[in-house]
């Protein structure tokens, strides 16, 4: 095959993935309502006109559920997804096609980060519109693709889980993991506001170091720096592959060993 043919299979591949994930209602209503619902509530009707520092709540928000939003989209494309999969015997016959090994992975890569790009979308139109808040277009822009680029990192956690969680346990597994991360994360409630155990412990966990990367685009109070949030994130992913090909490996080696 030459570039051209090899592509056009890595488009086809990844447009399936959308238009599959876009007929599954649990999945697409679930990663757009939750962010929306939480930030209508507590970033809107409950704190429309309070402040952080010199940024509103409804601006830091947009940072911290934004992040949520992604993560939820990426792990759950992922980690539910390759499991259900995987379990179906799909990757085998996958595999067994003359499909590029990588285009299976590339494609759930893209169509998460298409519905991650929407949850953020859909939380900039409800910020700008109801909640005031004004930011110049490059930093809108420049939000939304660090917040669309934590797919990345959070796609090799999904990854992971999917190589060692079932097709019915996974939905319940990425969600024990997902959210209590978010929560200690400071994705929910602002880390300021919770107790000094759990902010020291926050930076154990990746959703904490990816909503600082974009707390710090919006401008708004963050901790530590923007580099050490970035190879911290770095240094998760590669964690992540690694578990997720041991998983591989141990599946090869109970199908042929």
């Amino acid at each position: 095959m030459n570039t051209r043919q090899i592509f056009r299979i890595y488009v086809l591949e990844a447009k399936s993935e959308i238009l599959k994930m876009l007929r599954m209602p649990t999945y697409f209503i679930s990663t757009l309502a939750f962010p929306l619902m939480f930030y209508v509530f507590f970033g809107i009707v409950m704190n429309g006109r309070a402040a952080i520092g010199r940024t509103t709540i409804p601006a830091y928000l947009l940072g911290t559920y934004g992040s949520f939003g992604v993560i939820g989209a990426t792990m759950f494309g992922f980690g539910v997804g390759v499991a259900v999969e995987r379990g179906l015997g799909w990757l085998q016959v996958k595999r067994a096609s003359p499909m590029p090994p990588l285009a299976y992975f590339v494609a759930k890569l893209v169509a998460c980060t298409f519905f991650s790009l929407i949850v953020v979308l859909s939380l900039f139109a409800l910020g700008a519109a109801f909640g005031g808040v004004r930011m110049p277009i490059e930093q809108w822009v420049l939000l939304a693709v660090t917040l669309t680029a934590g797919t990345i990192p959070f796609s090799t956690l999904g990854l992971a889980i999917s190589y060692f969680a079932g097709p019915n346990s996974a939905p319940a597994v990425v969600n024990a993991i997902y959210l209590p991360m978010a929560f200690f994360s400071g994705l929910w409630i602002p880390l300021m506001f919770l107790p000094s155990a759990f902010r020291a412990a926050a930076n154990v966990f990746p959703a904490y170091h990816f909503a600082q990367i974009a707390l710090a685009v919006l401008g708004a109070p963050f901790r530590g720096d923007v580099l050490g949030h970035v190879e911290a994130l770095v240094g998760f992913s590669m964690i992540f592959l690694g578990i997720a090909f041991l998983g591989h490996r141990r599946e090869q080696e109970k199908m042929y060993g």
